[in-house]
């Protein structure tokens, strides 16, 4: 029995990683730890379906409610951004990352210090600690294991043997609801029509994230973290019927691709199982009925966010995390109905231009940065909301 670890149980991620567990084999896998923010009905059900032996809520001051769910059952409680560690440093098999933003780098890297096996699902631990999360891998031994399609499309298309063979890498993108509109369609976009994302089913942060195509900003980012590839060799090209997740180009001109349907449980089970695979019931793929693949070149002017990560990455030091931080406010303002759609990346770029490239060595000085950042970041966004 493998045993295993939720960080983030009750968001898609975590949802479609304890389907996967159900419809194993009996005895395939056991449940130790299941972690969720404050969503305290959804975490103590899922405890129970899954006779976790612990389960925490982020939220401190719902661990009364947590208790009273759980009262009888025998399951372990606790709460708050401690325990939240606490559990993911608990020994186990393998562990889901999947706790939104940059709240789960802590629980990320308490996995990793203690030489576990990670499957990340959370972008911004990469980019915003990207030399201390790969450090204390190599430090420990620790295993990760990316969970984003795309990552995992190249980690499975990728030969690692000699990276000089490596001529690029490819990472595409949906193009999300607004691939084909106007700037004055995105100017006035509402919360309701940037999550309508047209292919992908998931929460709403990361929903607008893809609408902006930051996403698919972080992601590059993300990948120059984990793949031996420099960054001027890392590509994205918008590719709407969302069936090649990623591709590697090799130095005799030939391209591997992953395909797959649209359905995030394939790369989690593919982390799940791995270095193994396990059968997973979803709708094959039907290329004679897809009938044509699709790409195009993202458009820099309508979608700056892509321009704006890589110039942070390619800065590098402290950038990275000011442009996750930034980002994270913004995004959270525009679903509040306090800042328009378009205003997310020029508060993002506004923010990055303020706080130049400061140093960010070390955890400490990377949440110093990550909260100077999102004040700097509210402070420029309530100016364009008054303005």
């Amino acid at each position: 029995m493998k045993r295993l670890s939720i960080l983030g149980s009750t968001g898609s991620i975590g949802r479609s990683t304890l389907a996967l567990v159900e419809a194993a084999a009996p005895g395939a896998f056991g449940v130790e730890a299941l972690v969720a923010g404050r969503d305290v009905a959804a975490l103590a059900a899922q405890a129970r379906k899954f006779g976790a032996r612990l389960a925490v809520v982020a939220d401190a001051s719902a661990h009364g409610a947590l208790r009273e769910a759980l009262a009888g059952s025998g399951i372990e409680t606790a709460a708050g951004p401690e325990a939240v560690v606490e559990a993911a440093a608990r020994p186990v098999d393998w562990t889901m990352a999947a706790i939104v933003g940059s709240a789960g780098l802590h629980s990320a890297l308490a996995v990793l210090e203690r030489g576990g096996t990670l499957a990340l699902a959370n972008k911004e631990t990469l980019v915003c600690a990207g030399e201390i999360v790969l450090a204390a891998a190599e430090r420990t031994g620790a295993t990760l294991l990316p969970v984003d399609s795309e990552h995992n499309a190249i980690f499975q298309a990728l030969d690692t043997k000699d990276p000089a063979l490596i001529e690029k890498i490819v990472l595409t993108a949906s193009g999300g609801p607004f691939r084909t509109a106007d700037l004055a369609t995105m100017r006035a976009a509402t919360p309701e029509m940037a999550v309508k994302h047209p292919v992908w089913s998931m929460g709403a942060k990361i929903s607008v994230d893809s609408a902006t195509m930051m996403n698919k900003g972080l992601e590059l980012i993300e990948a120059a973290r984990l793949f031996p590839v420099p960054e001027s060799r890392i590509e994205v090209l918008v590719h709407p019927q969302s069936t090649v997740h990623g591709m590697v180009q090799y130095a005799d001109g030939s391209i591997l691709a992953q395909l797959g349907t649209p359905d995030m449980r394939t790369p989690i089970s593919h982390c799940l199982a791995w270095p193994d695979r396990m059968p997973v019931a979803l709708p094959r793929l039907d290329l004679a009925k897809l009938g044509r693949l699709e790409f195009f070149a993202p458009d820099p002017v309508r979608f700056p966010a892509l321009r704006l990560a890589r110039e942070a990455l390619q800065a590098g030091a402290g950038a990275p995390t000011i442009l996750n931080a930034a980002n994270e406010v913004a995004v959270a303002l525009f679903l509040d109905r306090r800042l328009g759609f378009l205003d997310i990346a020029a508060v993002v770029e506004e923010t990055l231009d303020r706080l130049g490239v400061p140093d960010a060595a070390g955890l400490d000085a990377v949440l110093a940065l990550d909260a100077a950042a999102r004040a700097e970041a509210g402070r420029i966004a309530a100016r364009r909301a008054a303005a």
